[in-house]
Order: structure tokens, then C-alpha cells, then sequence
């Protein structure tokens, strides 16, 4: 791995760059050819920097495509501990839960969530641990941020929840339903009102579920 320097060295911002060069690369390189078939030095080559430059930055092909699901994300590494909440997170779970739909919709419906996500479903049955990392950097993450929204407010509302980390996959599942599998296999495209309605109406149905104890 790379040494790491202190945010104020005058190296610090050369290997944050070098690094998000690196990743950039790897991205494109992923897509194009799929997990399996990338090559690593190409990646590097790509990135205008030699193969042992690049395992400097990452120990491994799995610890890279880590760091793309992290920047396909929009974060950096070490940022999801200390994340904000998103803004409808202090909200009631009547407005909350719409706009969490609307904004979890949007993220894996996106041009870029989809085609990576084709890359974990048919390279990921060869390489096992391509599936763990897509889980922890993507699915997993805002399975979490719903899980402590779940727990935030379930004592003012009054539900019982039995396993909150279930019930946030529950809701992505009412979420996903129908307007993904079609966006995957590219049989349409989910437009700003379908996006809007599927939030609405998974919203109503998880609400319903929380409210009869049922998760």
C-alpha cells in the first residue's frame, strides 16, 4: 500500500490525485471488459502509471474494484463512518421514506449503478468475493442508513422492529420491484414520475408493513 501522509504534506495531494487517476481507469476498464477479463496492467498503463505504482495504491484486483464501488458512490475511503445523514433522515417517516425511495431509485437506476452492477452479476459467480465487496461498498451502506433511520424513530412511532437490517432490505425489494429488473435488462427507461410513483407507492406498502409489526 501507499504510504500515507498527513492531509497538510506536499505529497498527500499528488497521491490522492495519482490514486483517483488509478481508479478512474479501472472504472472504465471494468465496464468495458468485465471484472474477470480487466486487466491490471492495462489499468495502469490506462492511468499513465508502471504496475508496481498501482499495487502501491491497491493490494489486490478486489481491493480496486472496492475503491470504484466507493467513487461510483461518491465517497472516498474511510468516508462512511463519518458521513452525514442524508436530509431525509430527521424528517417523519410519512415524508422520509418517499424521498429515501426517490433518492435510492435514482442512485442504482443510473446509467453507470446499472452497468456496474451487470459486471458483479456475471463475473461474481467466479469470483465470490467481487459479490461480498459490491454488498459491503453499495447495497450494504444504505441498507445501514435506513436501518438507523428504523431506529431513530421507531420508538416514536411505536412499531416494533425485529431486525431492522431485514426490514431496510424489505423496503429496497418494494422499492426494486418491476422498474429494476426492467431497467437491468433494458427493456425501458424509469423516468422522474416513474421514479417519483414507484418511491410513493413502496413508501405506502413499507408503512403499512411497519405499522402492522410485521418486520
Amino acid at each position: 500500500m501507499a504510504k500515507t501522509w498527513s492531509a497538510e504534506h506536499p505529497k498527500a495531494a499528488l497521491l490522492a490525485r495519482k490514486r483517483a487517476v488509478i481508479v478512474a481507469a479501472a472504472l472504465e476498464a471494468f465496464l468495458e471488459a468485465g471484472y474477470a477479463e480487466a486487466s491490471v496492467n492495462r489499468i495502469a498503463a490506462a492511468a499513465g502509471v508502471s504496475i508496481k505504482t498501482l499495487y502501491r495504491h491497491f493490494e489486490s484486483k478486489d481491493e480496486l474494484f472496492s475503491a470504484v464501488m466507493q467513487a461510483a458512490c461518491g465517497r472516498t475511503p474511510g468516508q462512511e463512518a463519518q458521513r452525514e445523514p442524508p436530509a431525509w433522515y430527521g424528517e417523519p417517516p410519512a415524508e422520509a421514506l418517499p424521498r429515501a425511495g426517490e433518492a435510492y431509485l435514482r442512485h442504482v437506476l443510473s446509467p453507470r449503478q446499472l452497468a456496474l452492477y451487470r459486471v458483479v452479476i456475471r463475473d461474481a459467480p467466479r469470483f465470490p468475493e467481487l459479490g461480498r465487496r459490491y454488498h459491503e461498498e453499495t447495497t450494504g451502506g444504505r441498507d445501514a442508513v435506513f436501518a438507523g433511520y428504523l431506529e431513530l424513530w421507531s420508538p416514536r412511532e411505536g412499531w416494533v422492529v425485529r431486525d431492522r437490517h431485514g426490514a431496510a432490505q424489505v423496503f429496497a425489494g418494494l422499492l426494486k420491484a418491476r422498474i429494476f429488473d426492467e431497467a437491468v435488462l433494458g427493456l425501458g427507461e424509469a423516468w422522474d414520475e416513474a421514479i417519483a410513483g414507484r418511491a410513493r407507492e413502496a413508501a405506502g406498502h413499507m408503512l403499512l408493513l411497519l405499522r402492522a409489526g410485521r418486520l
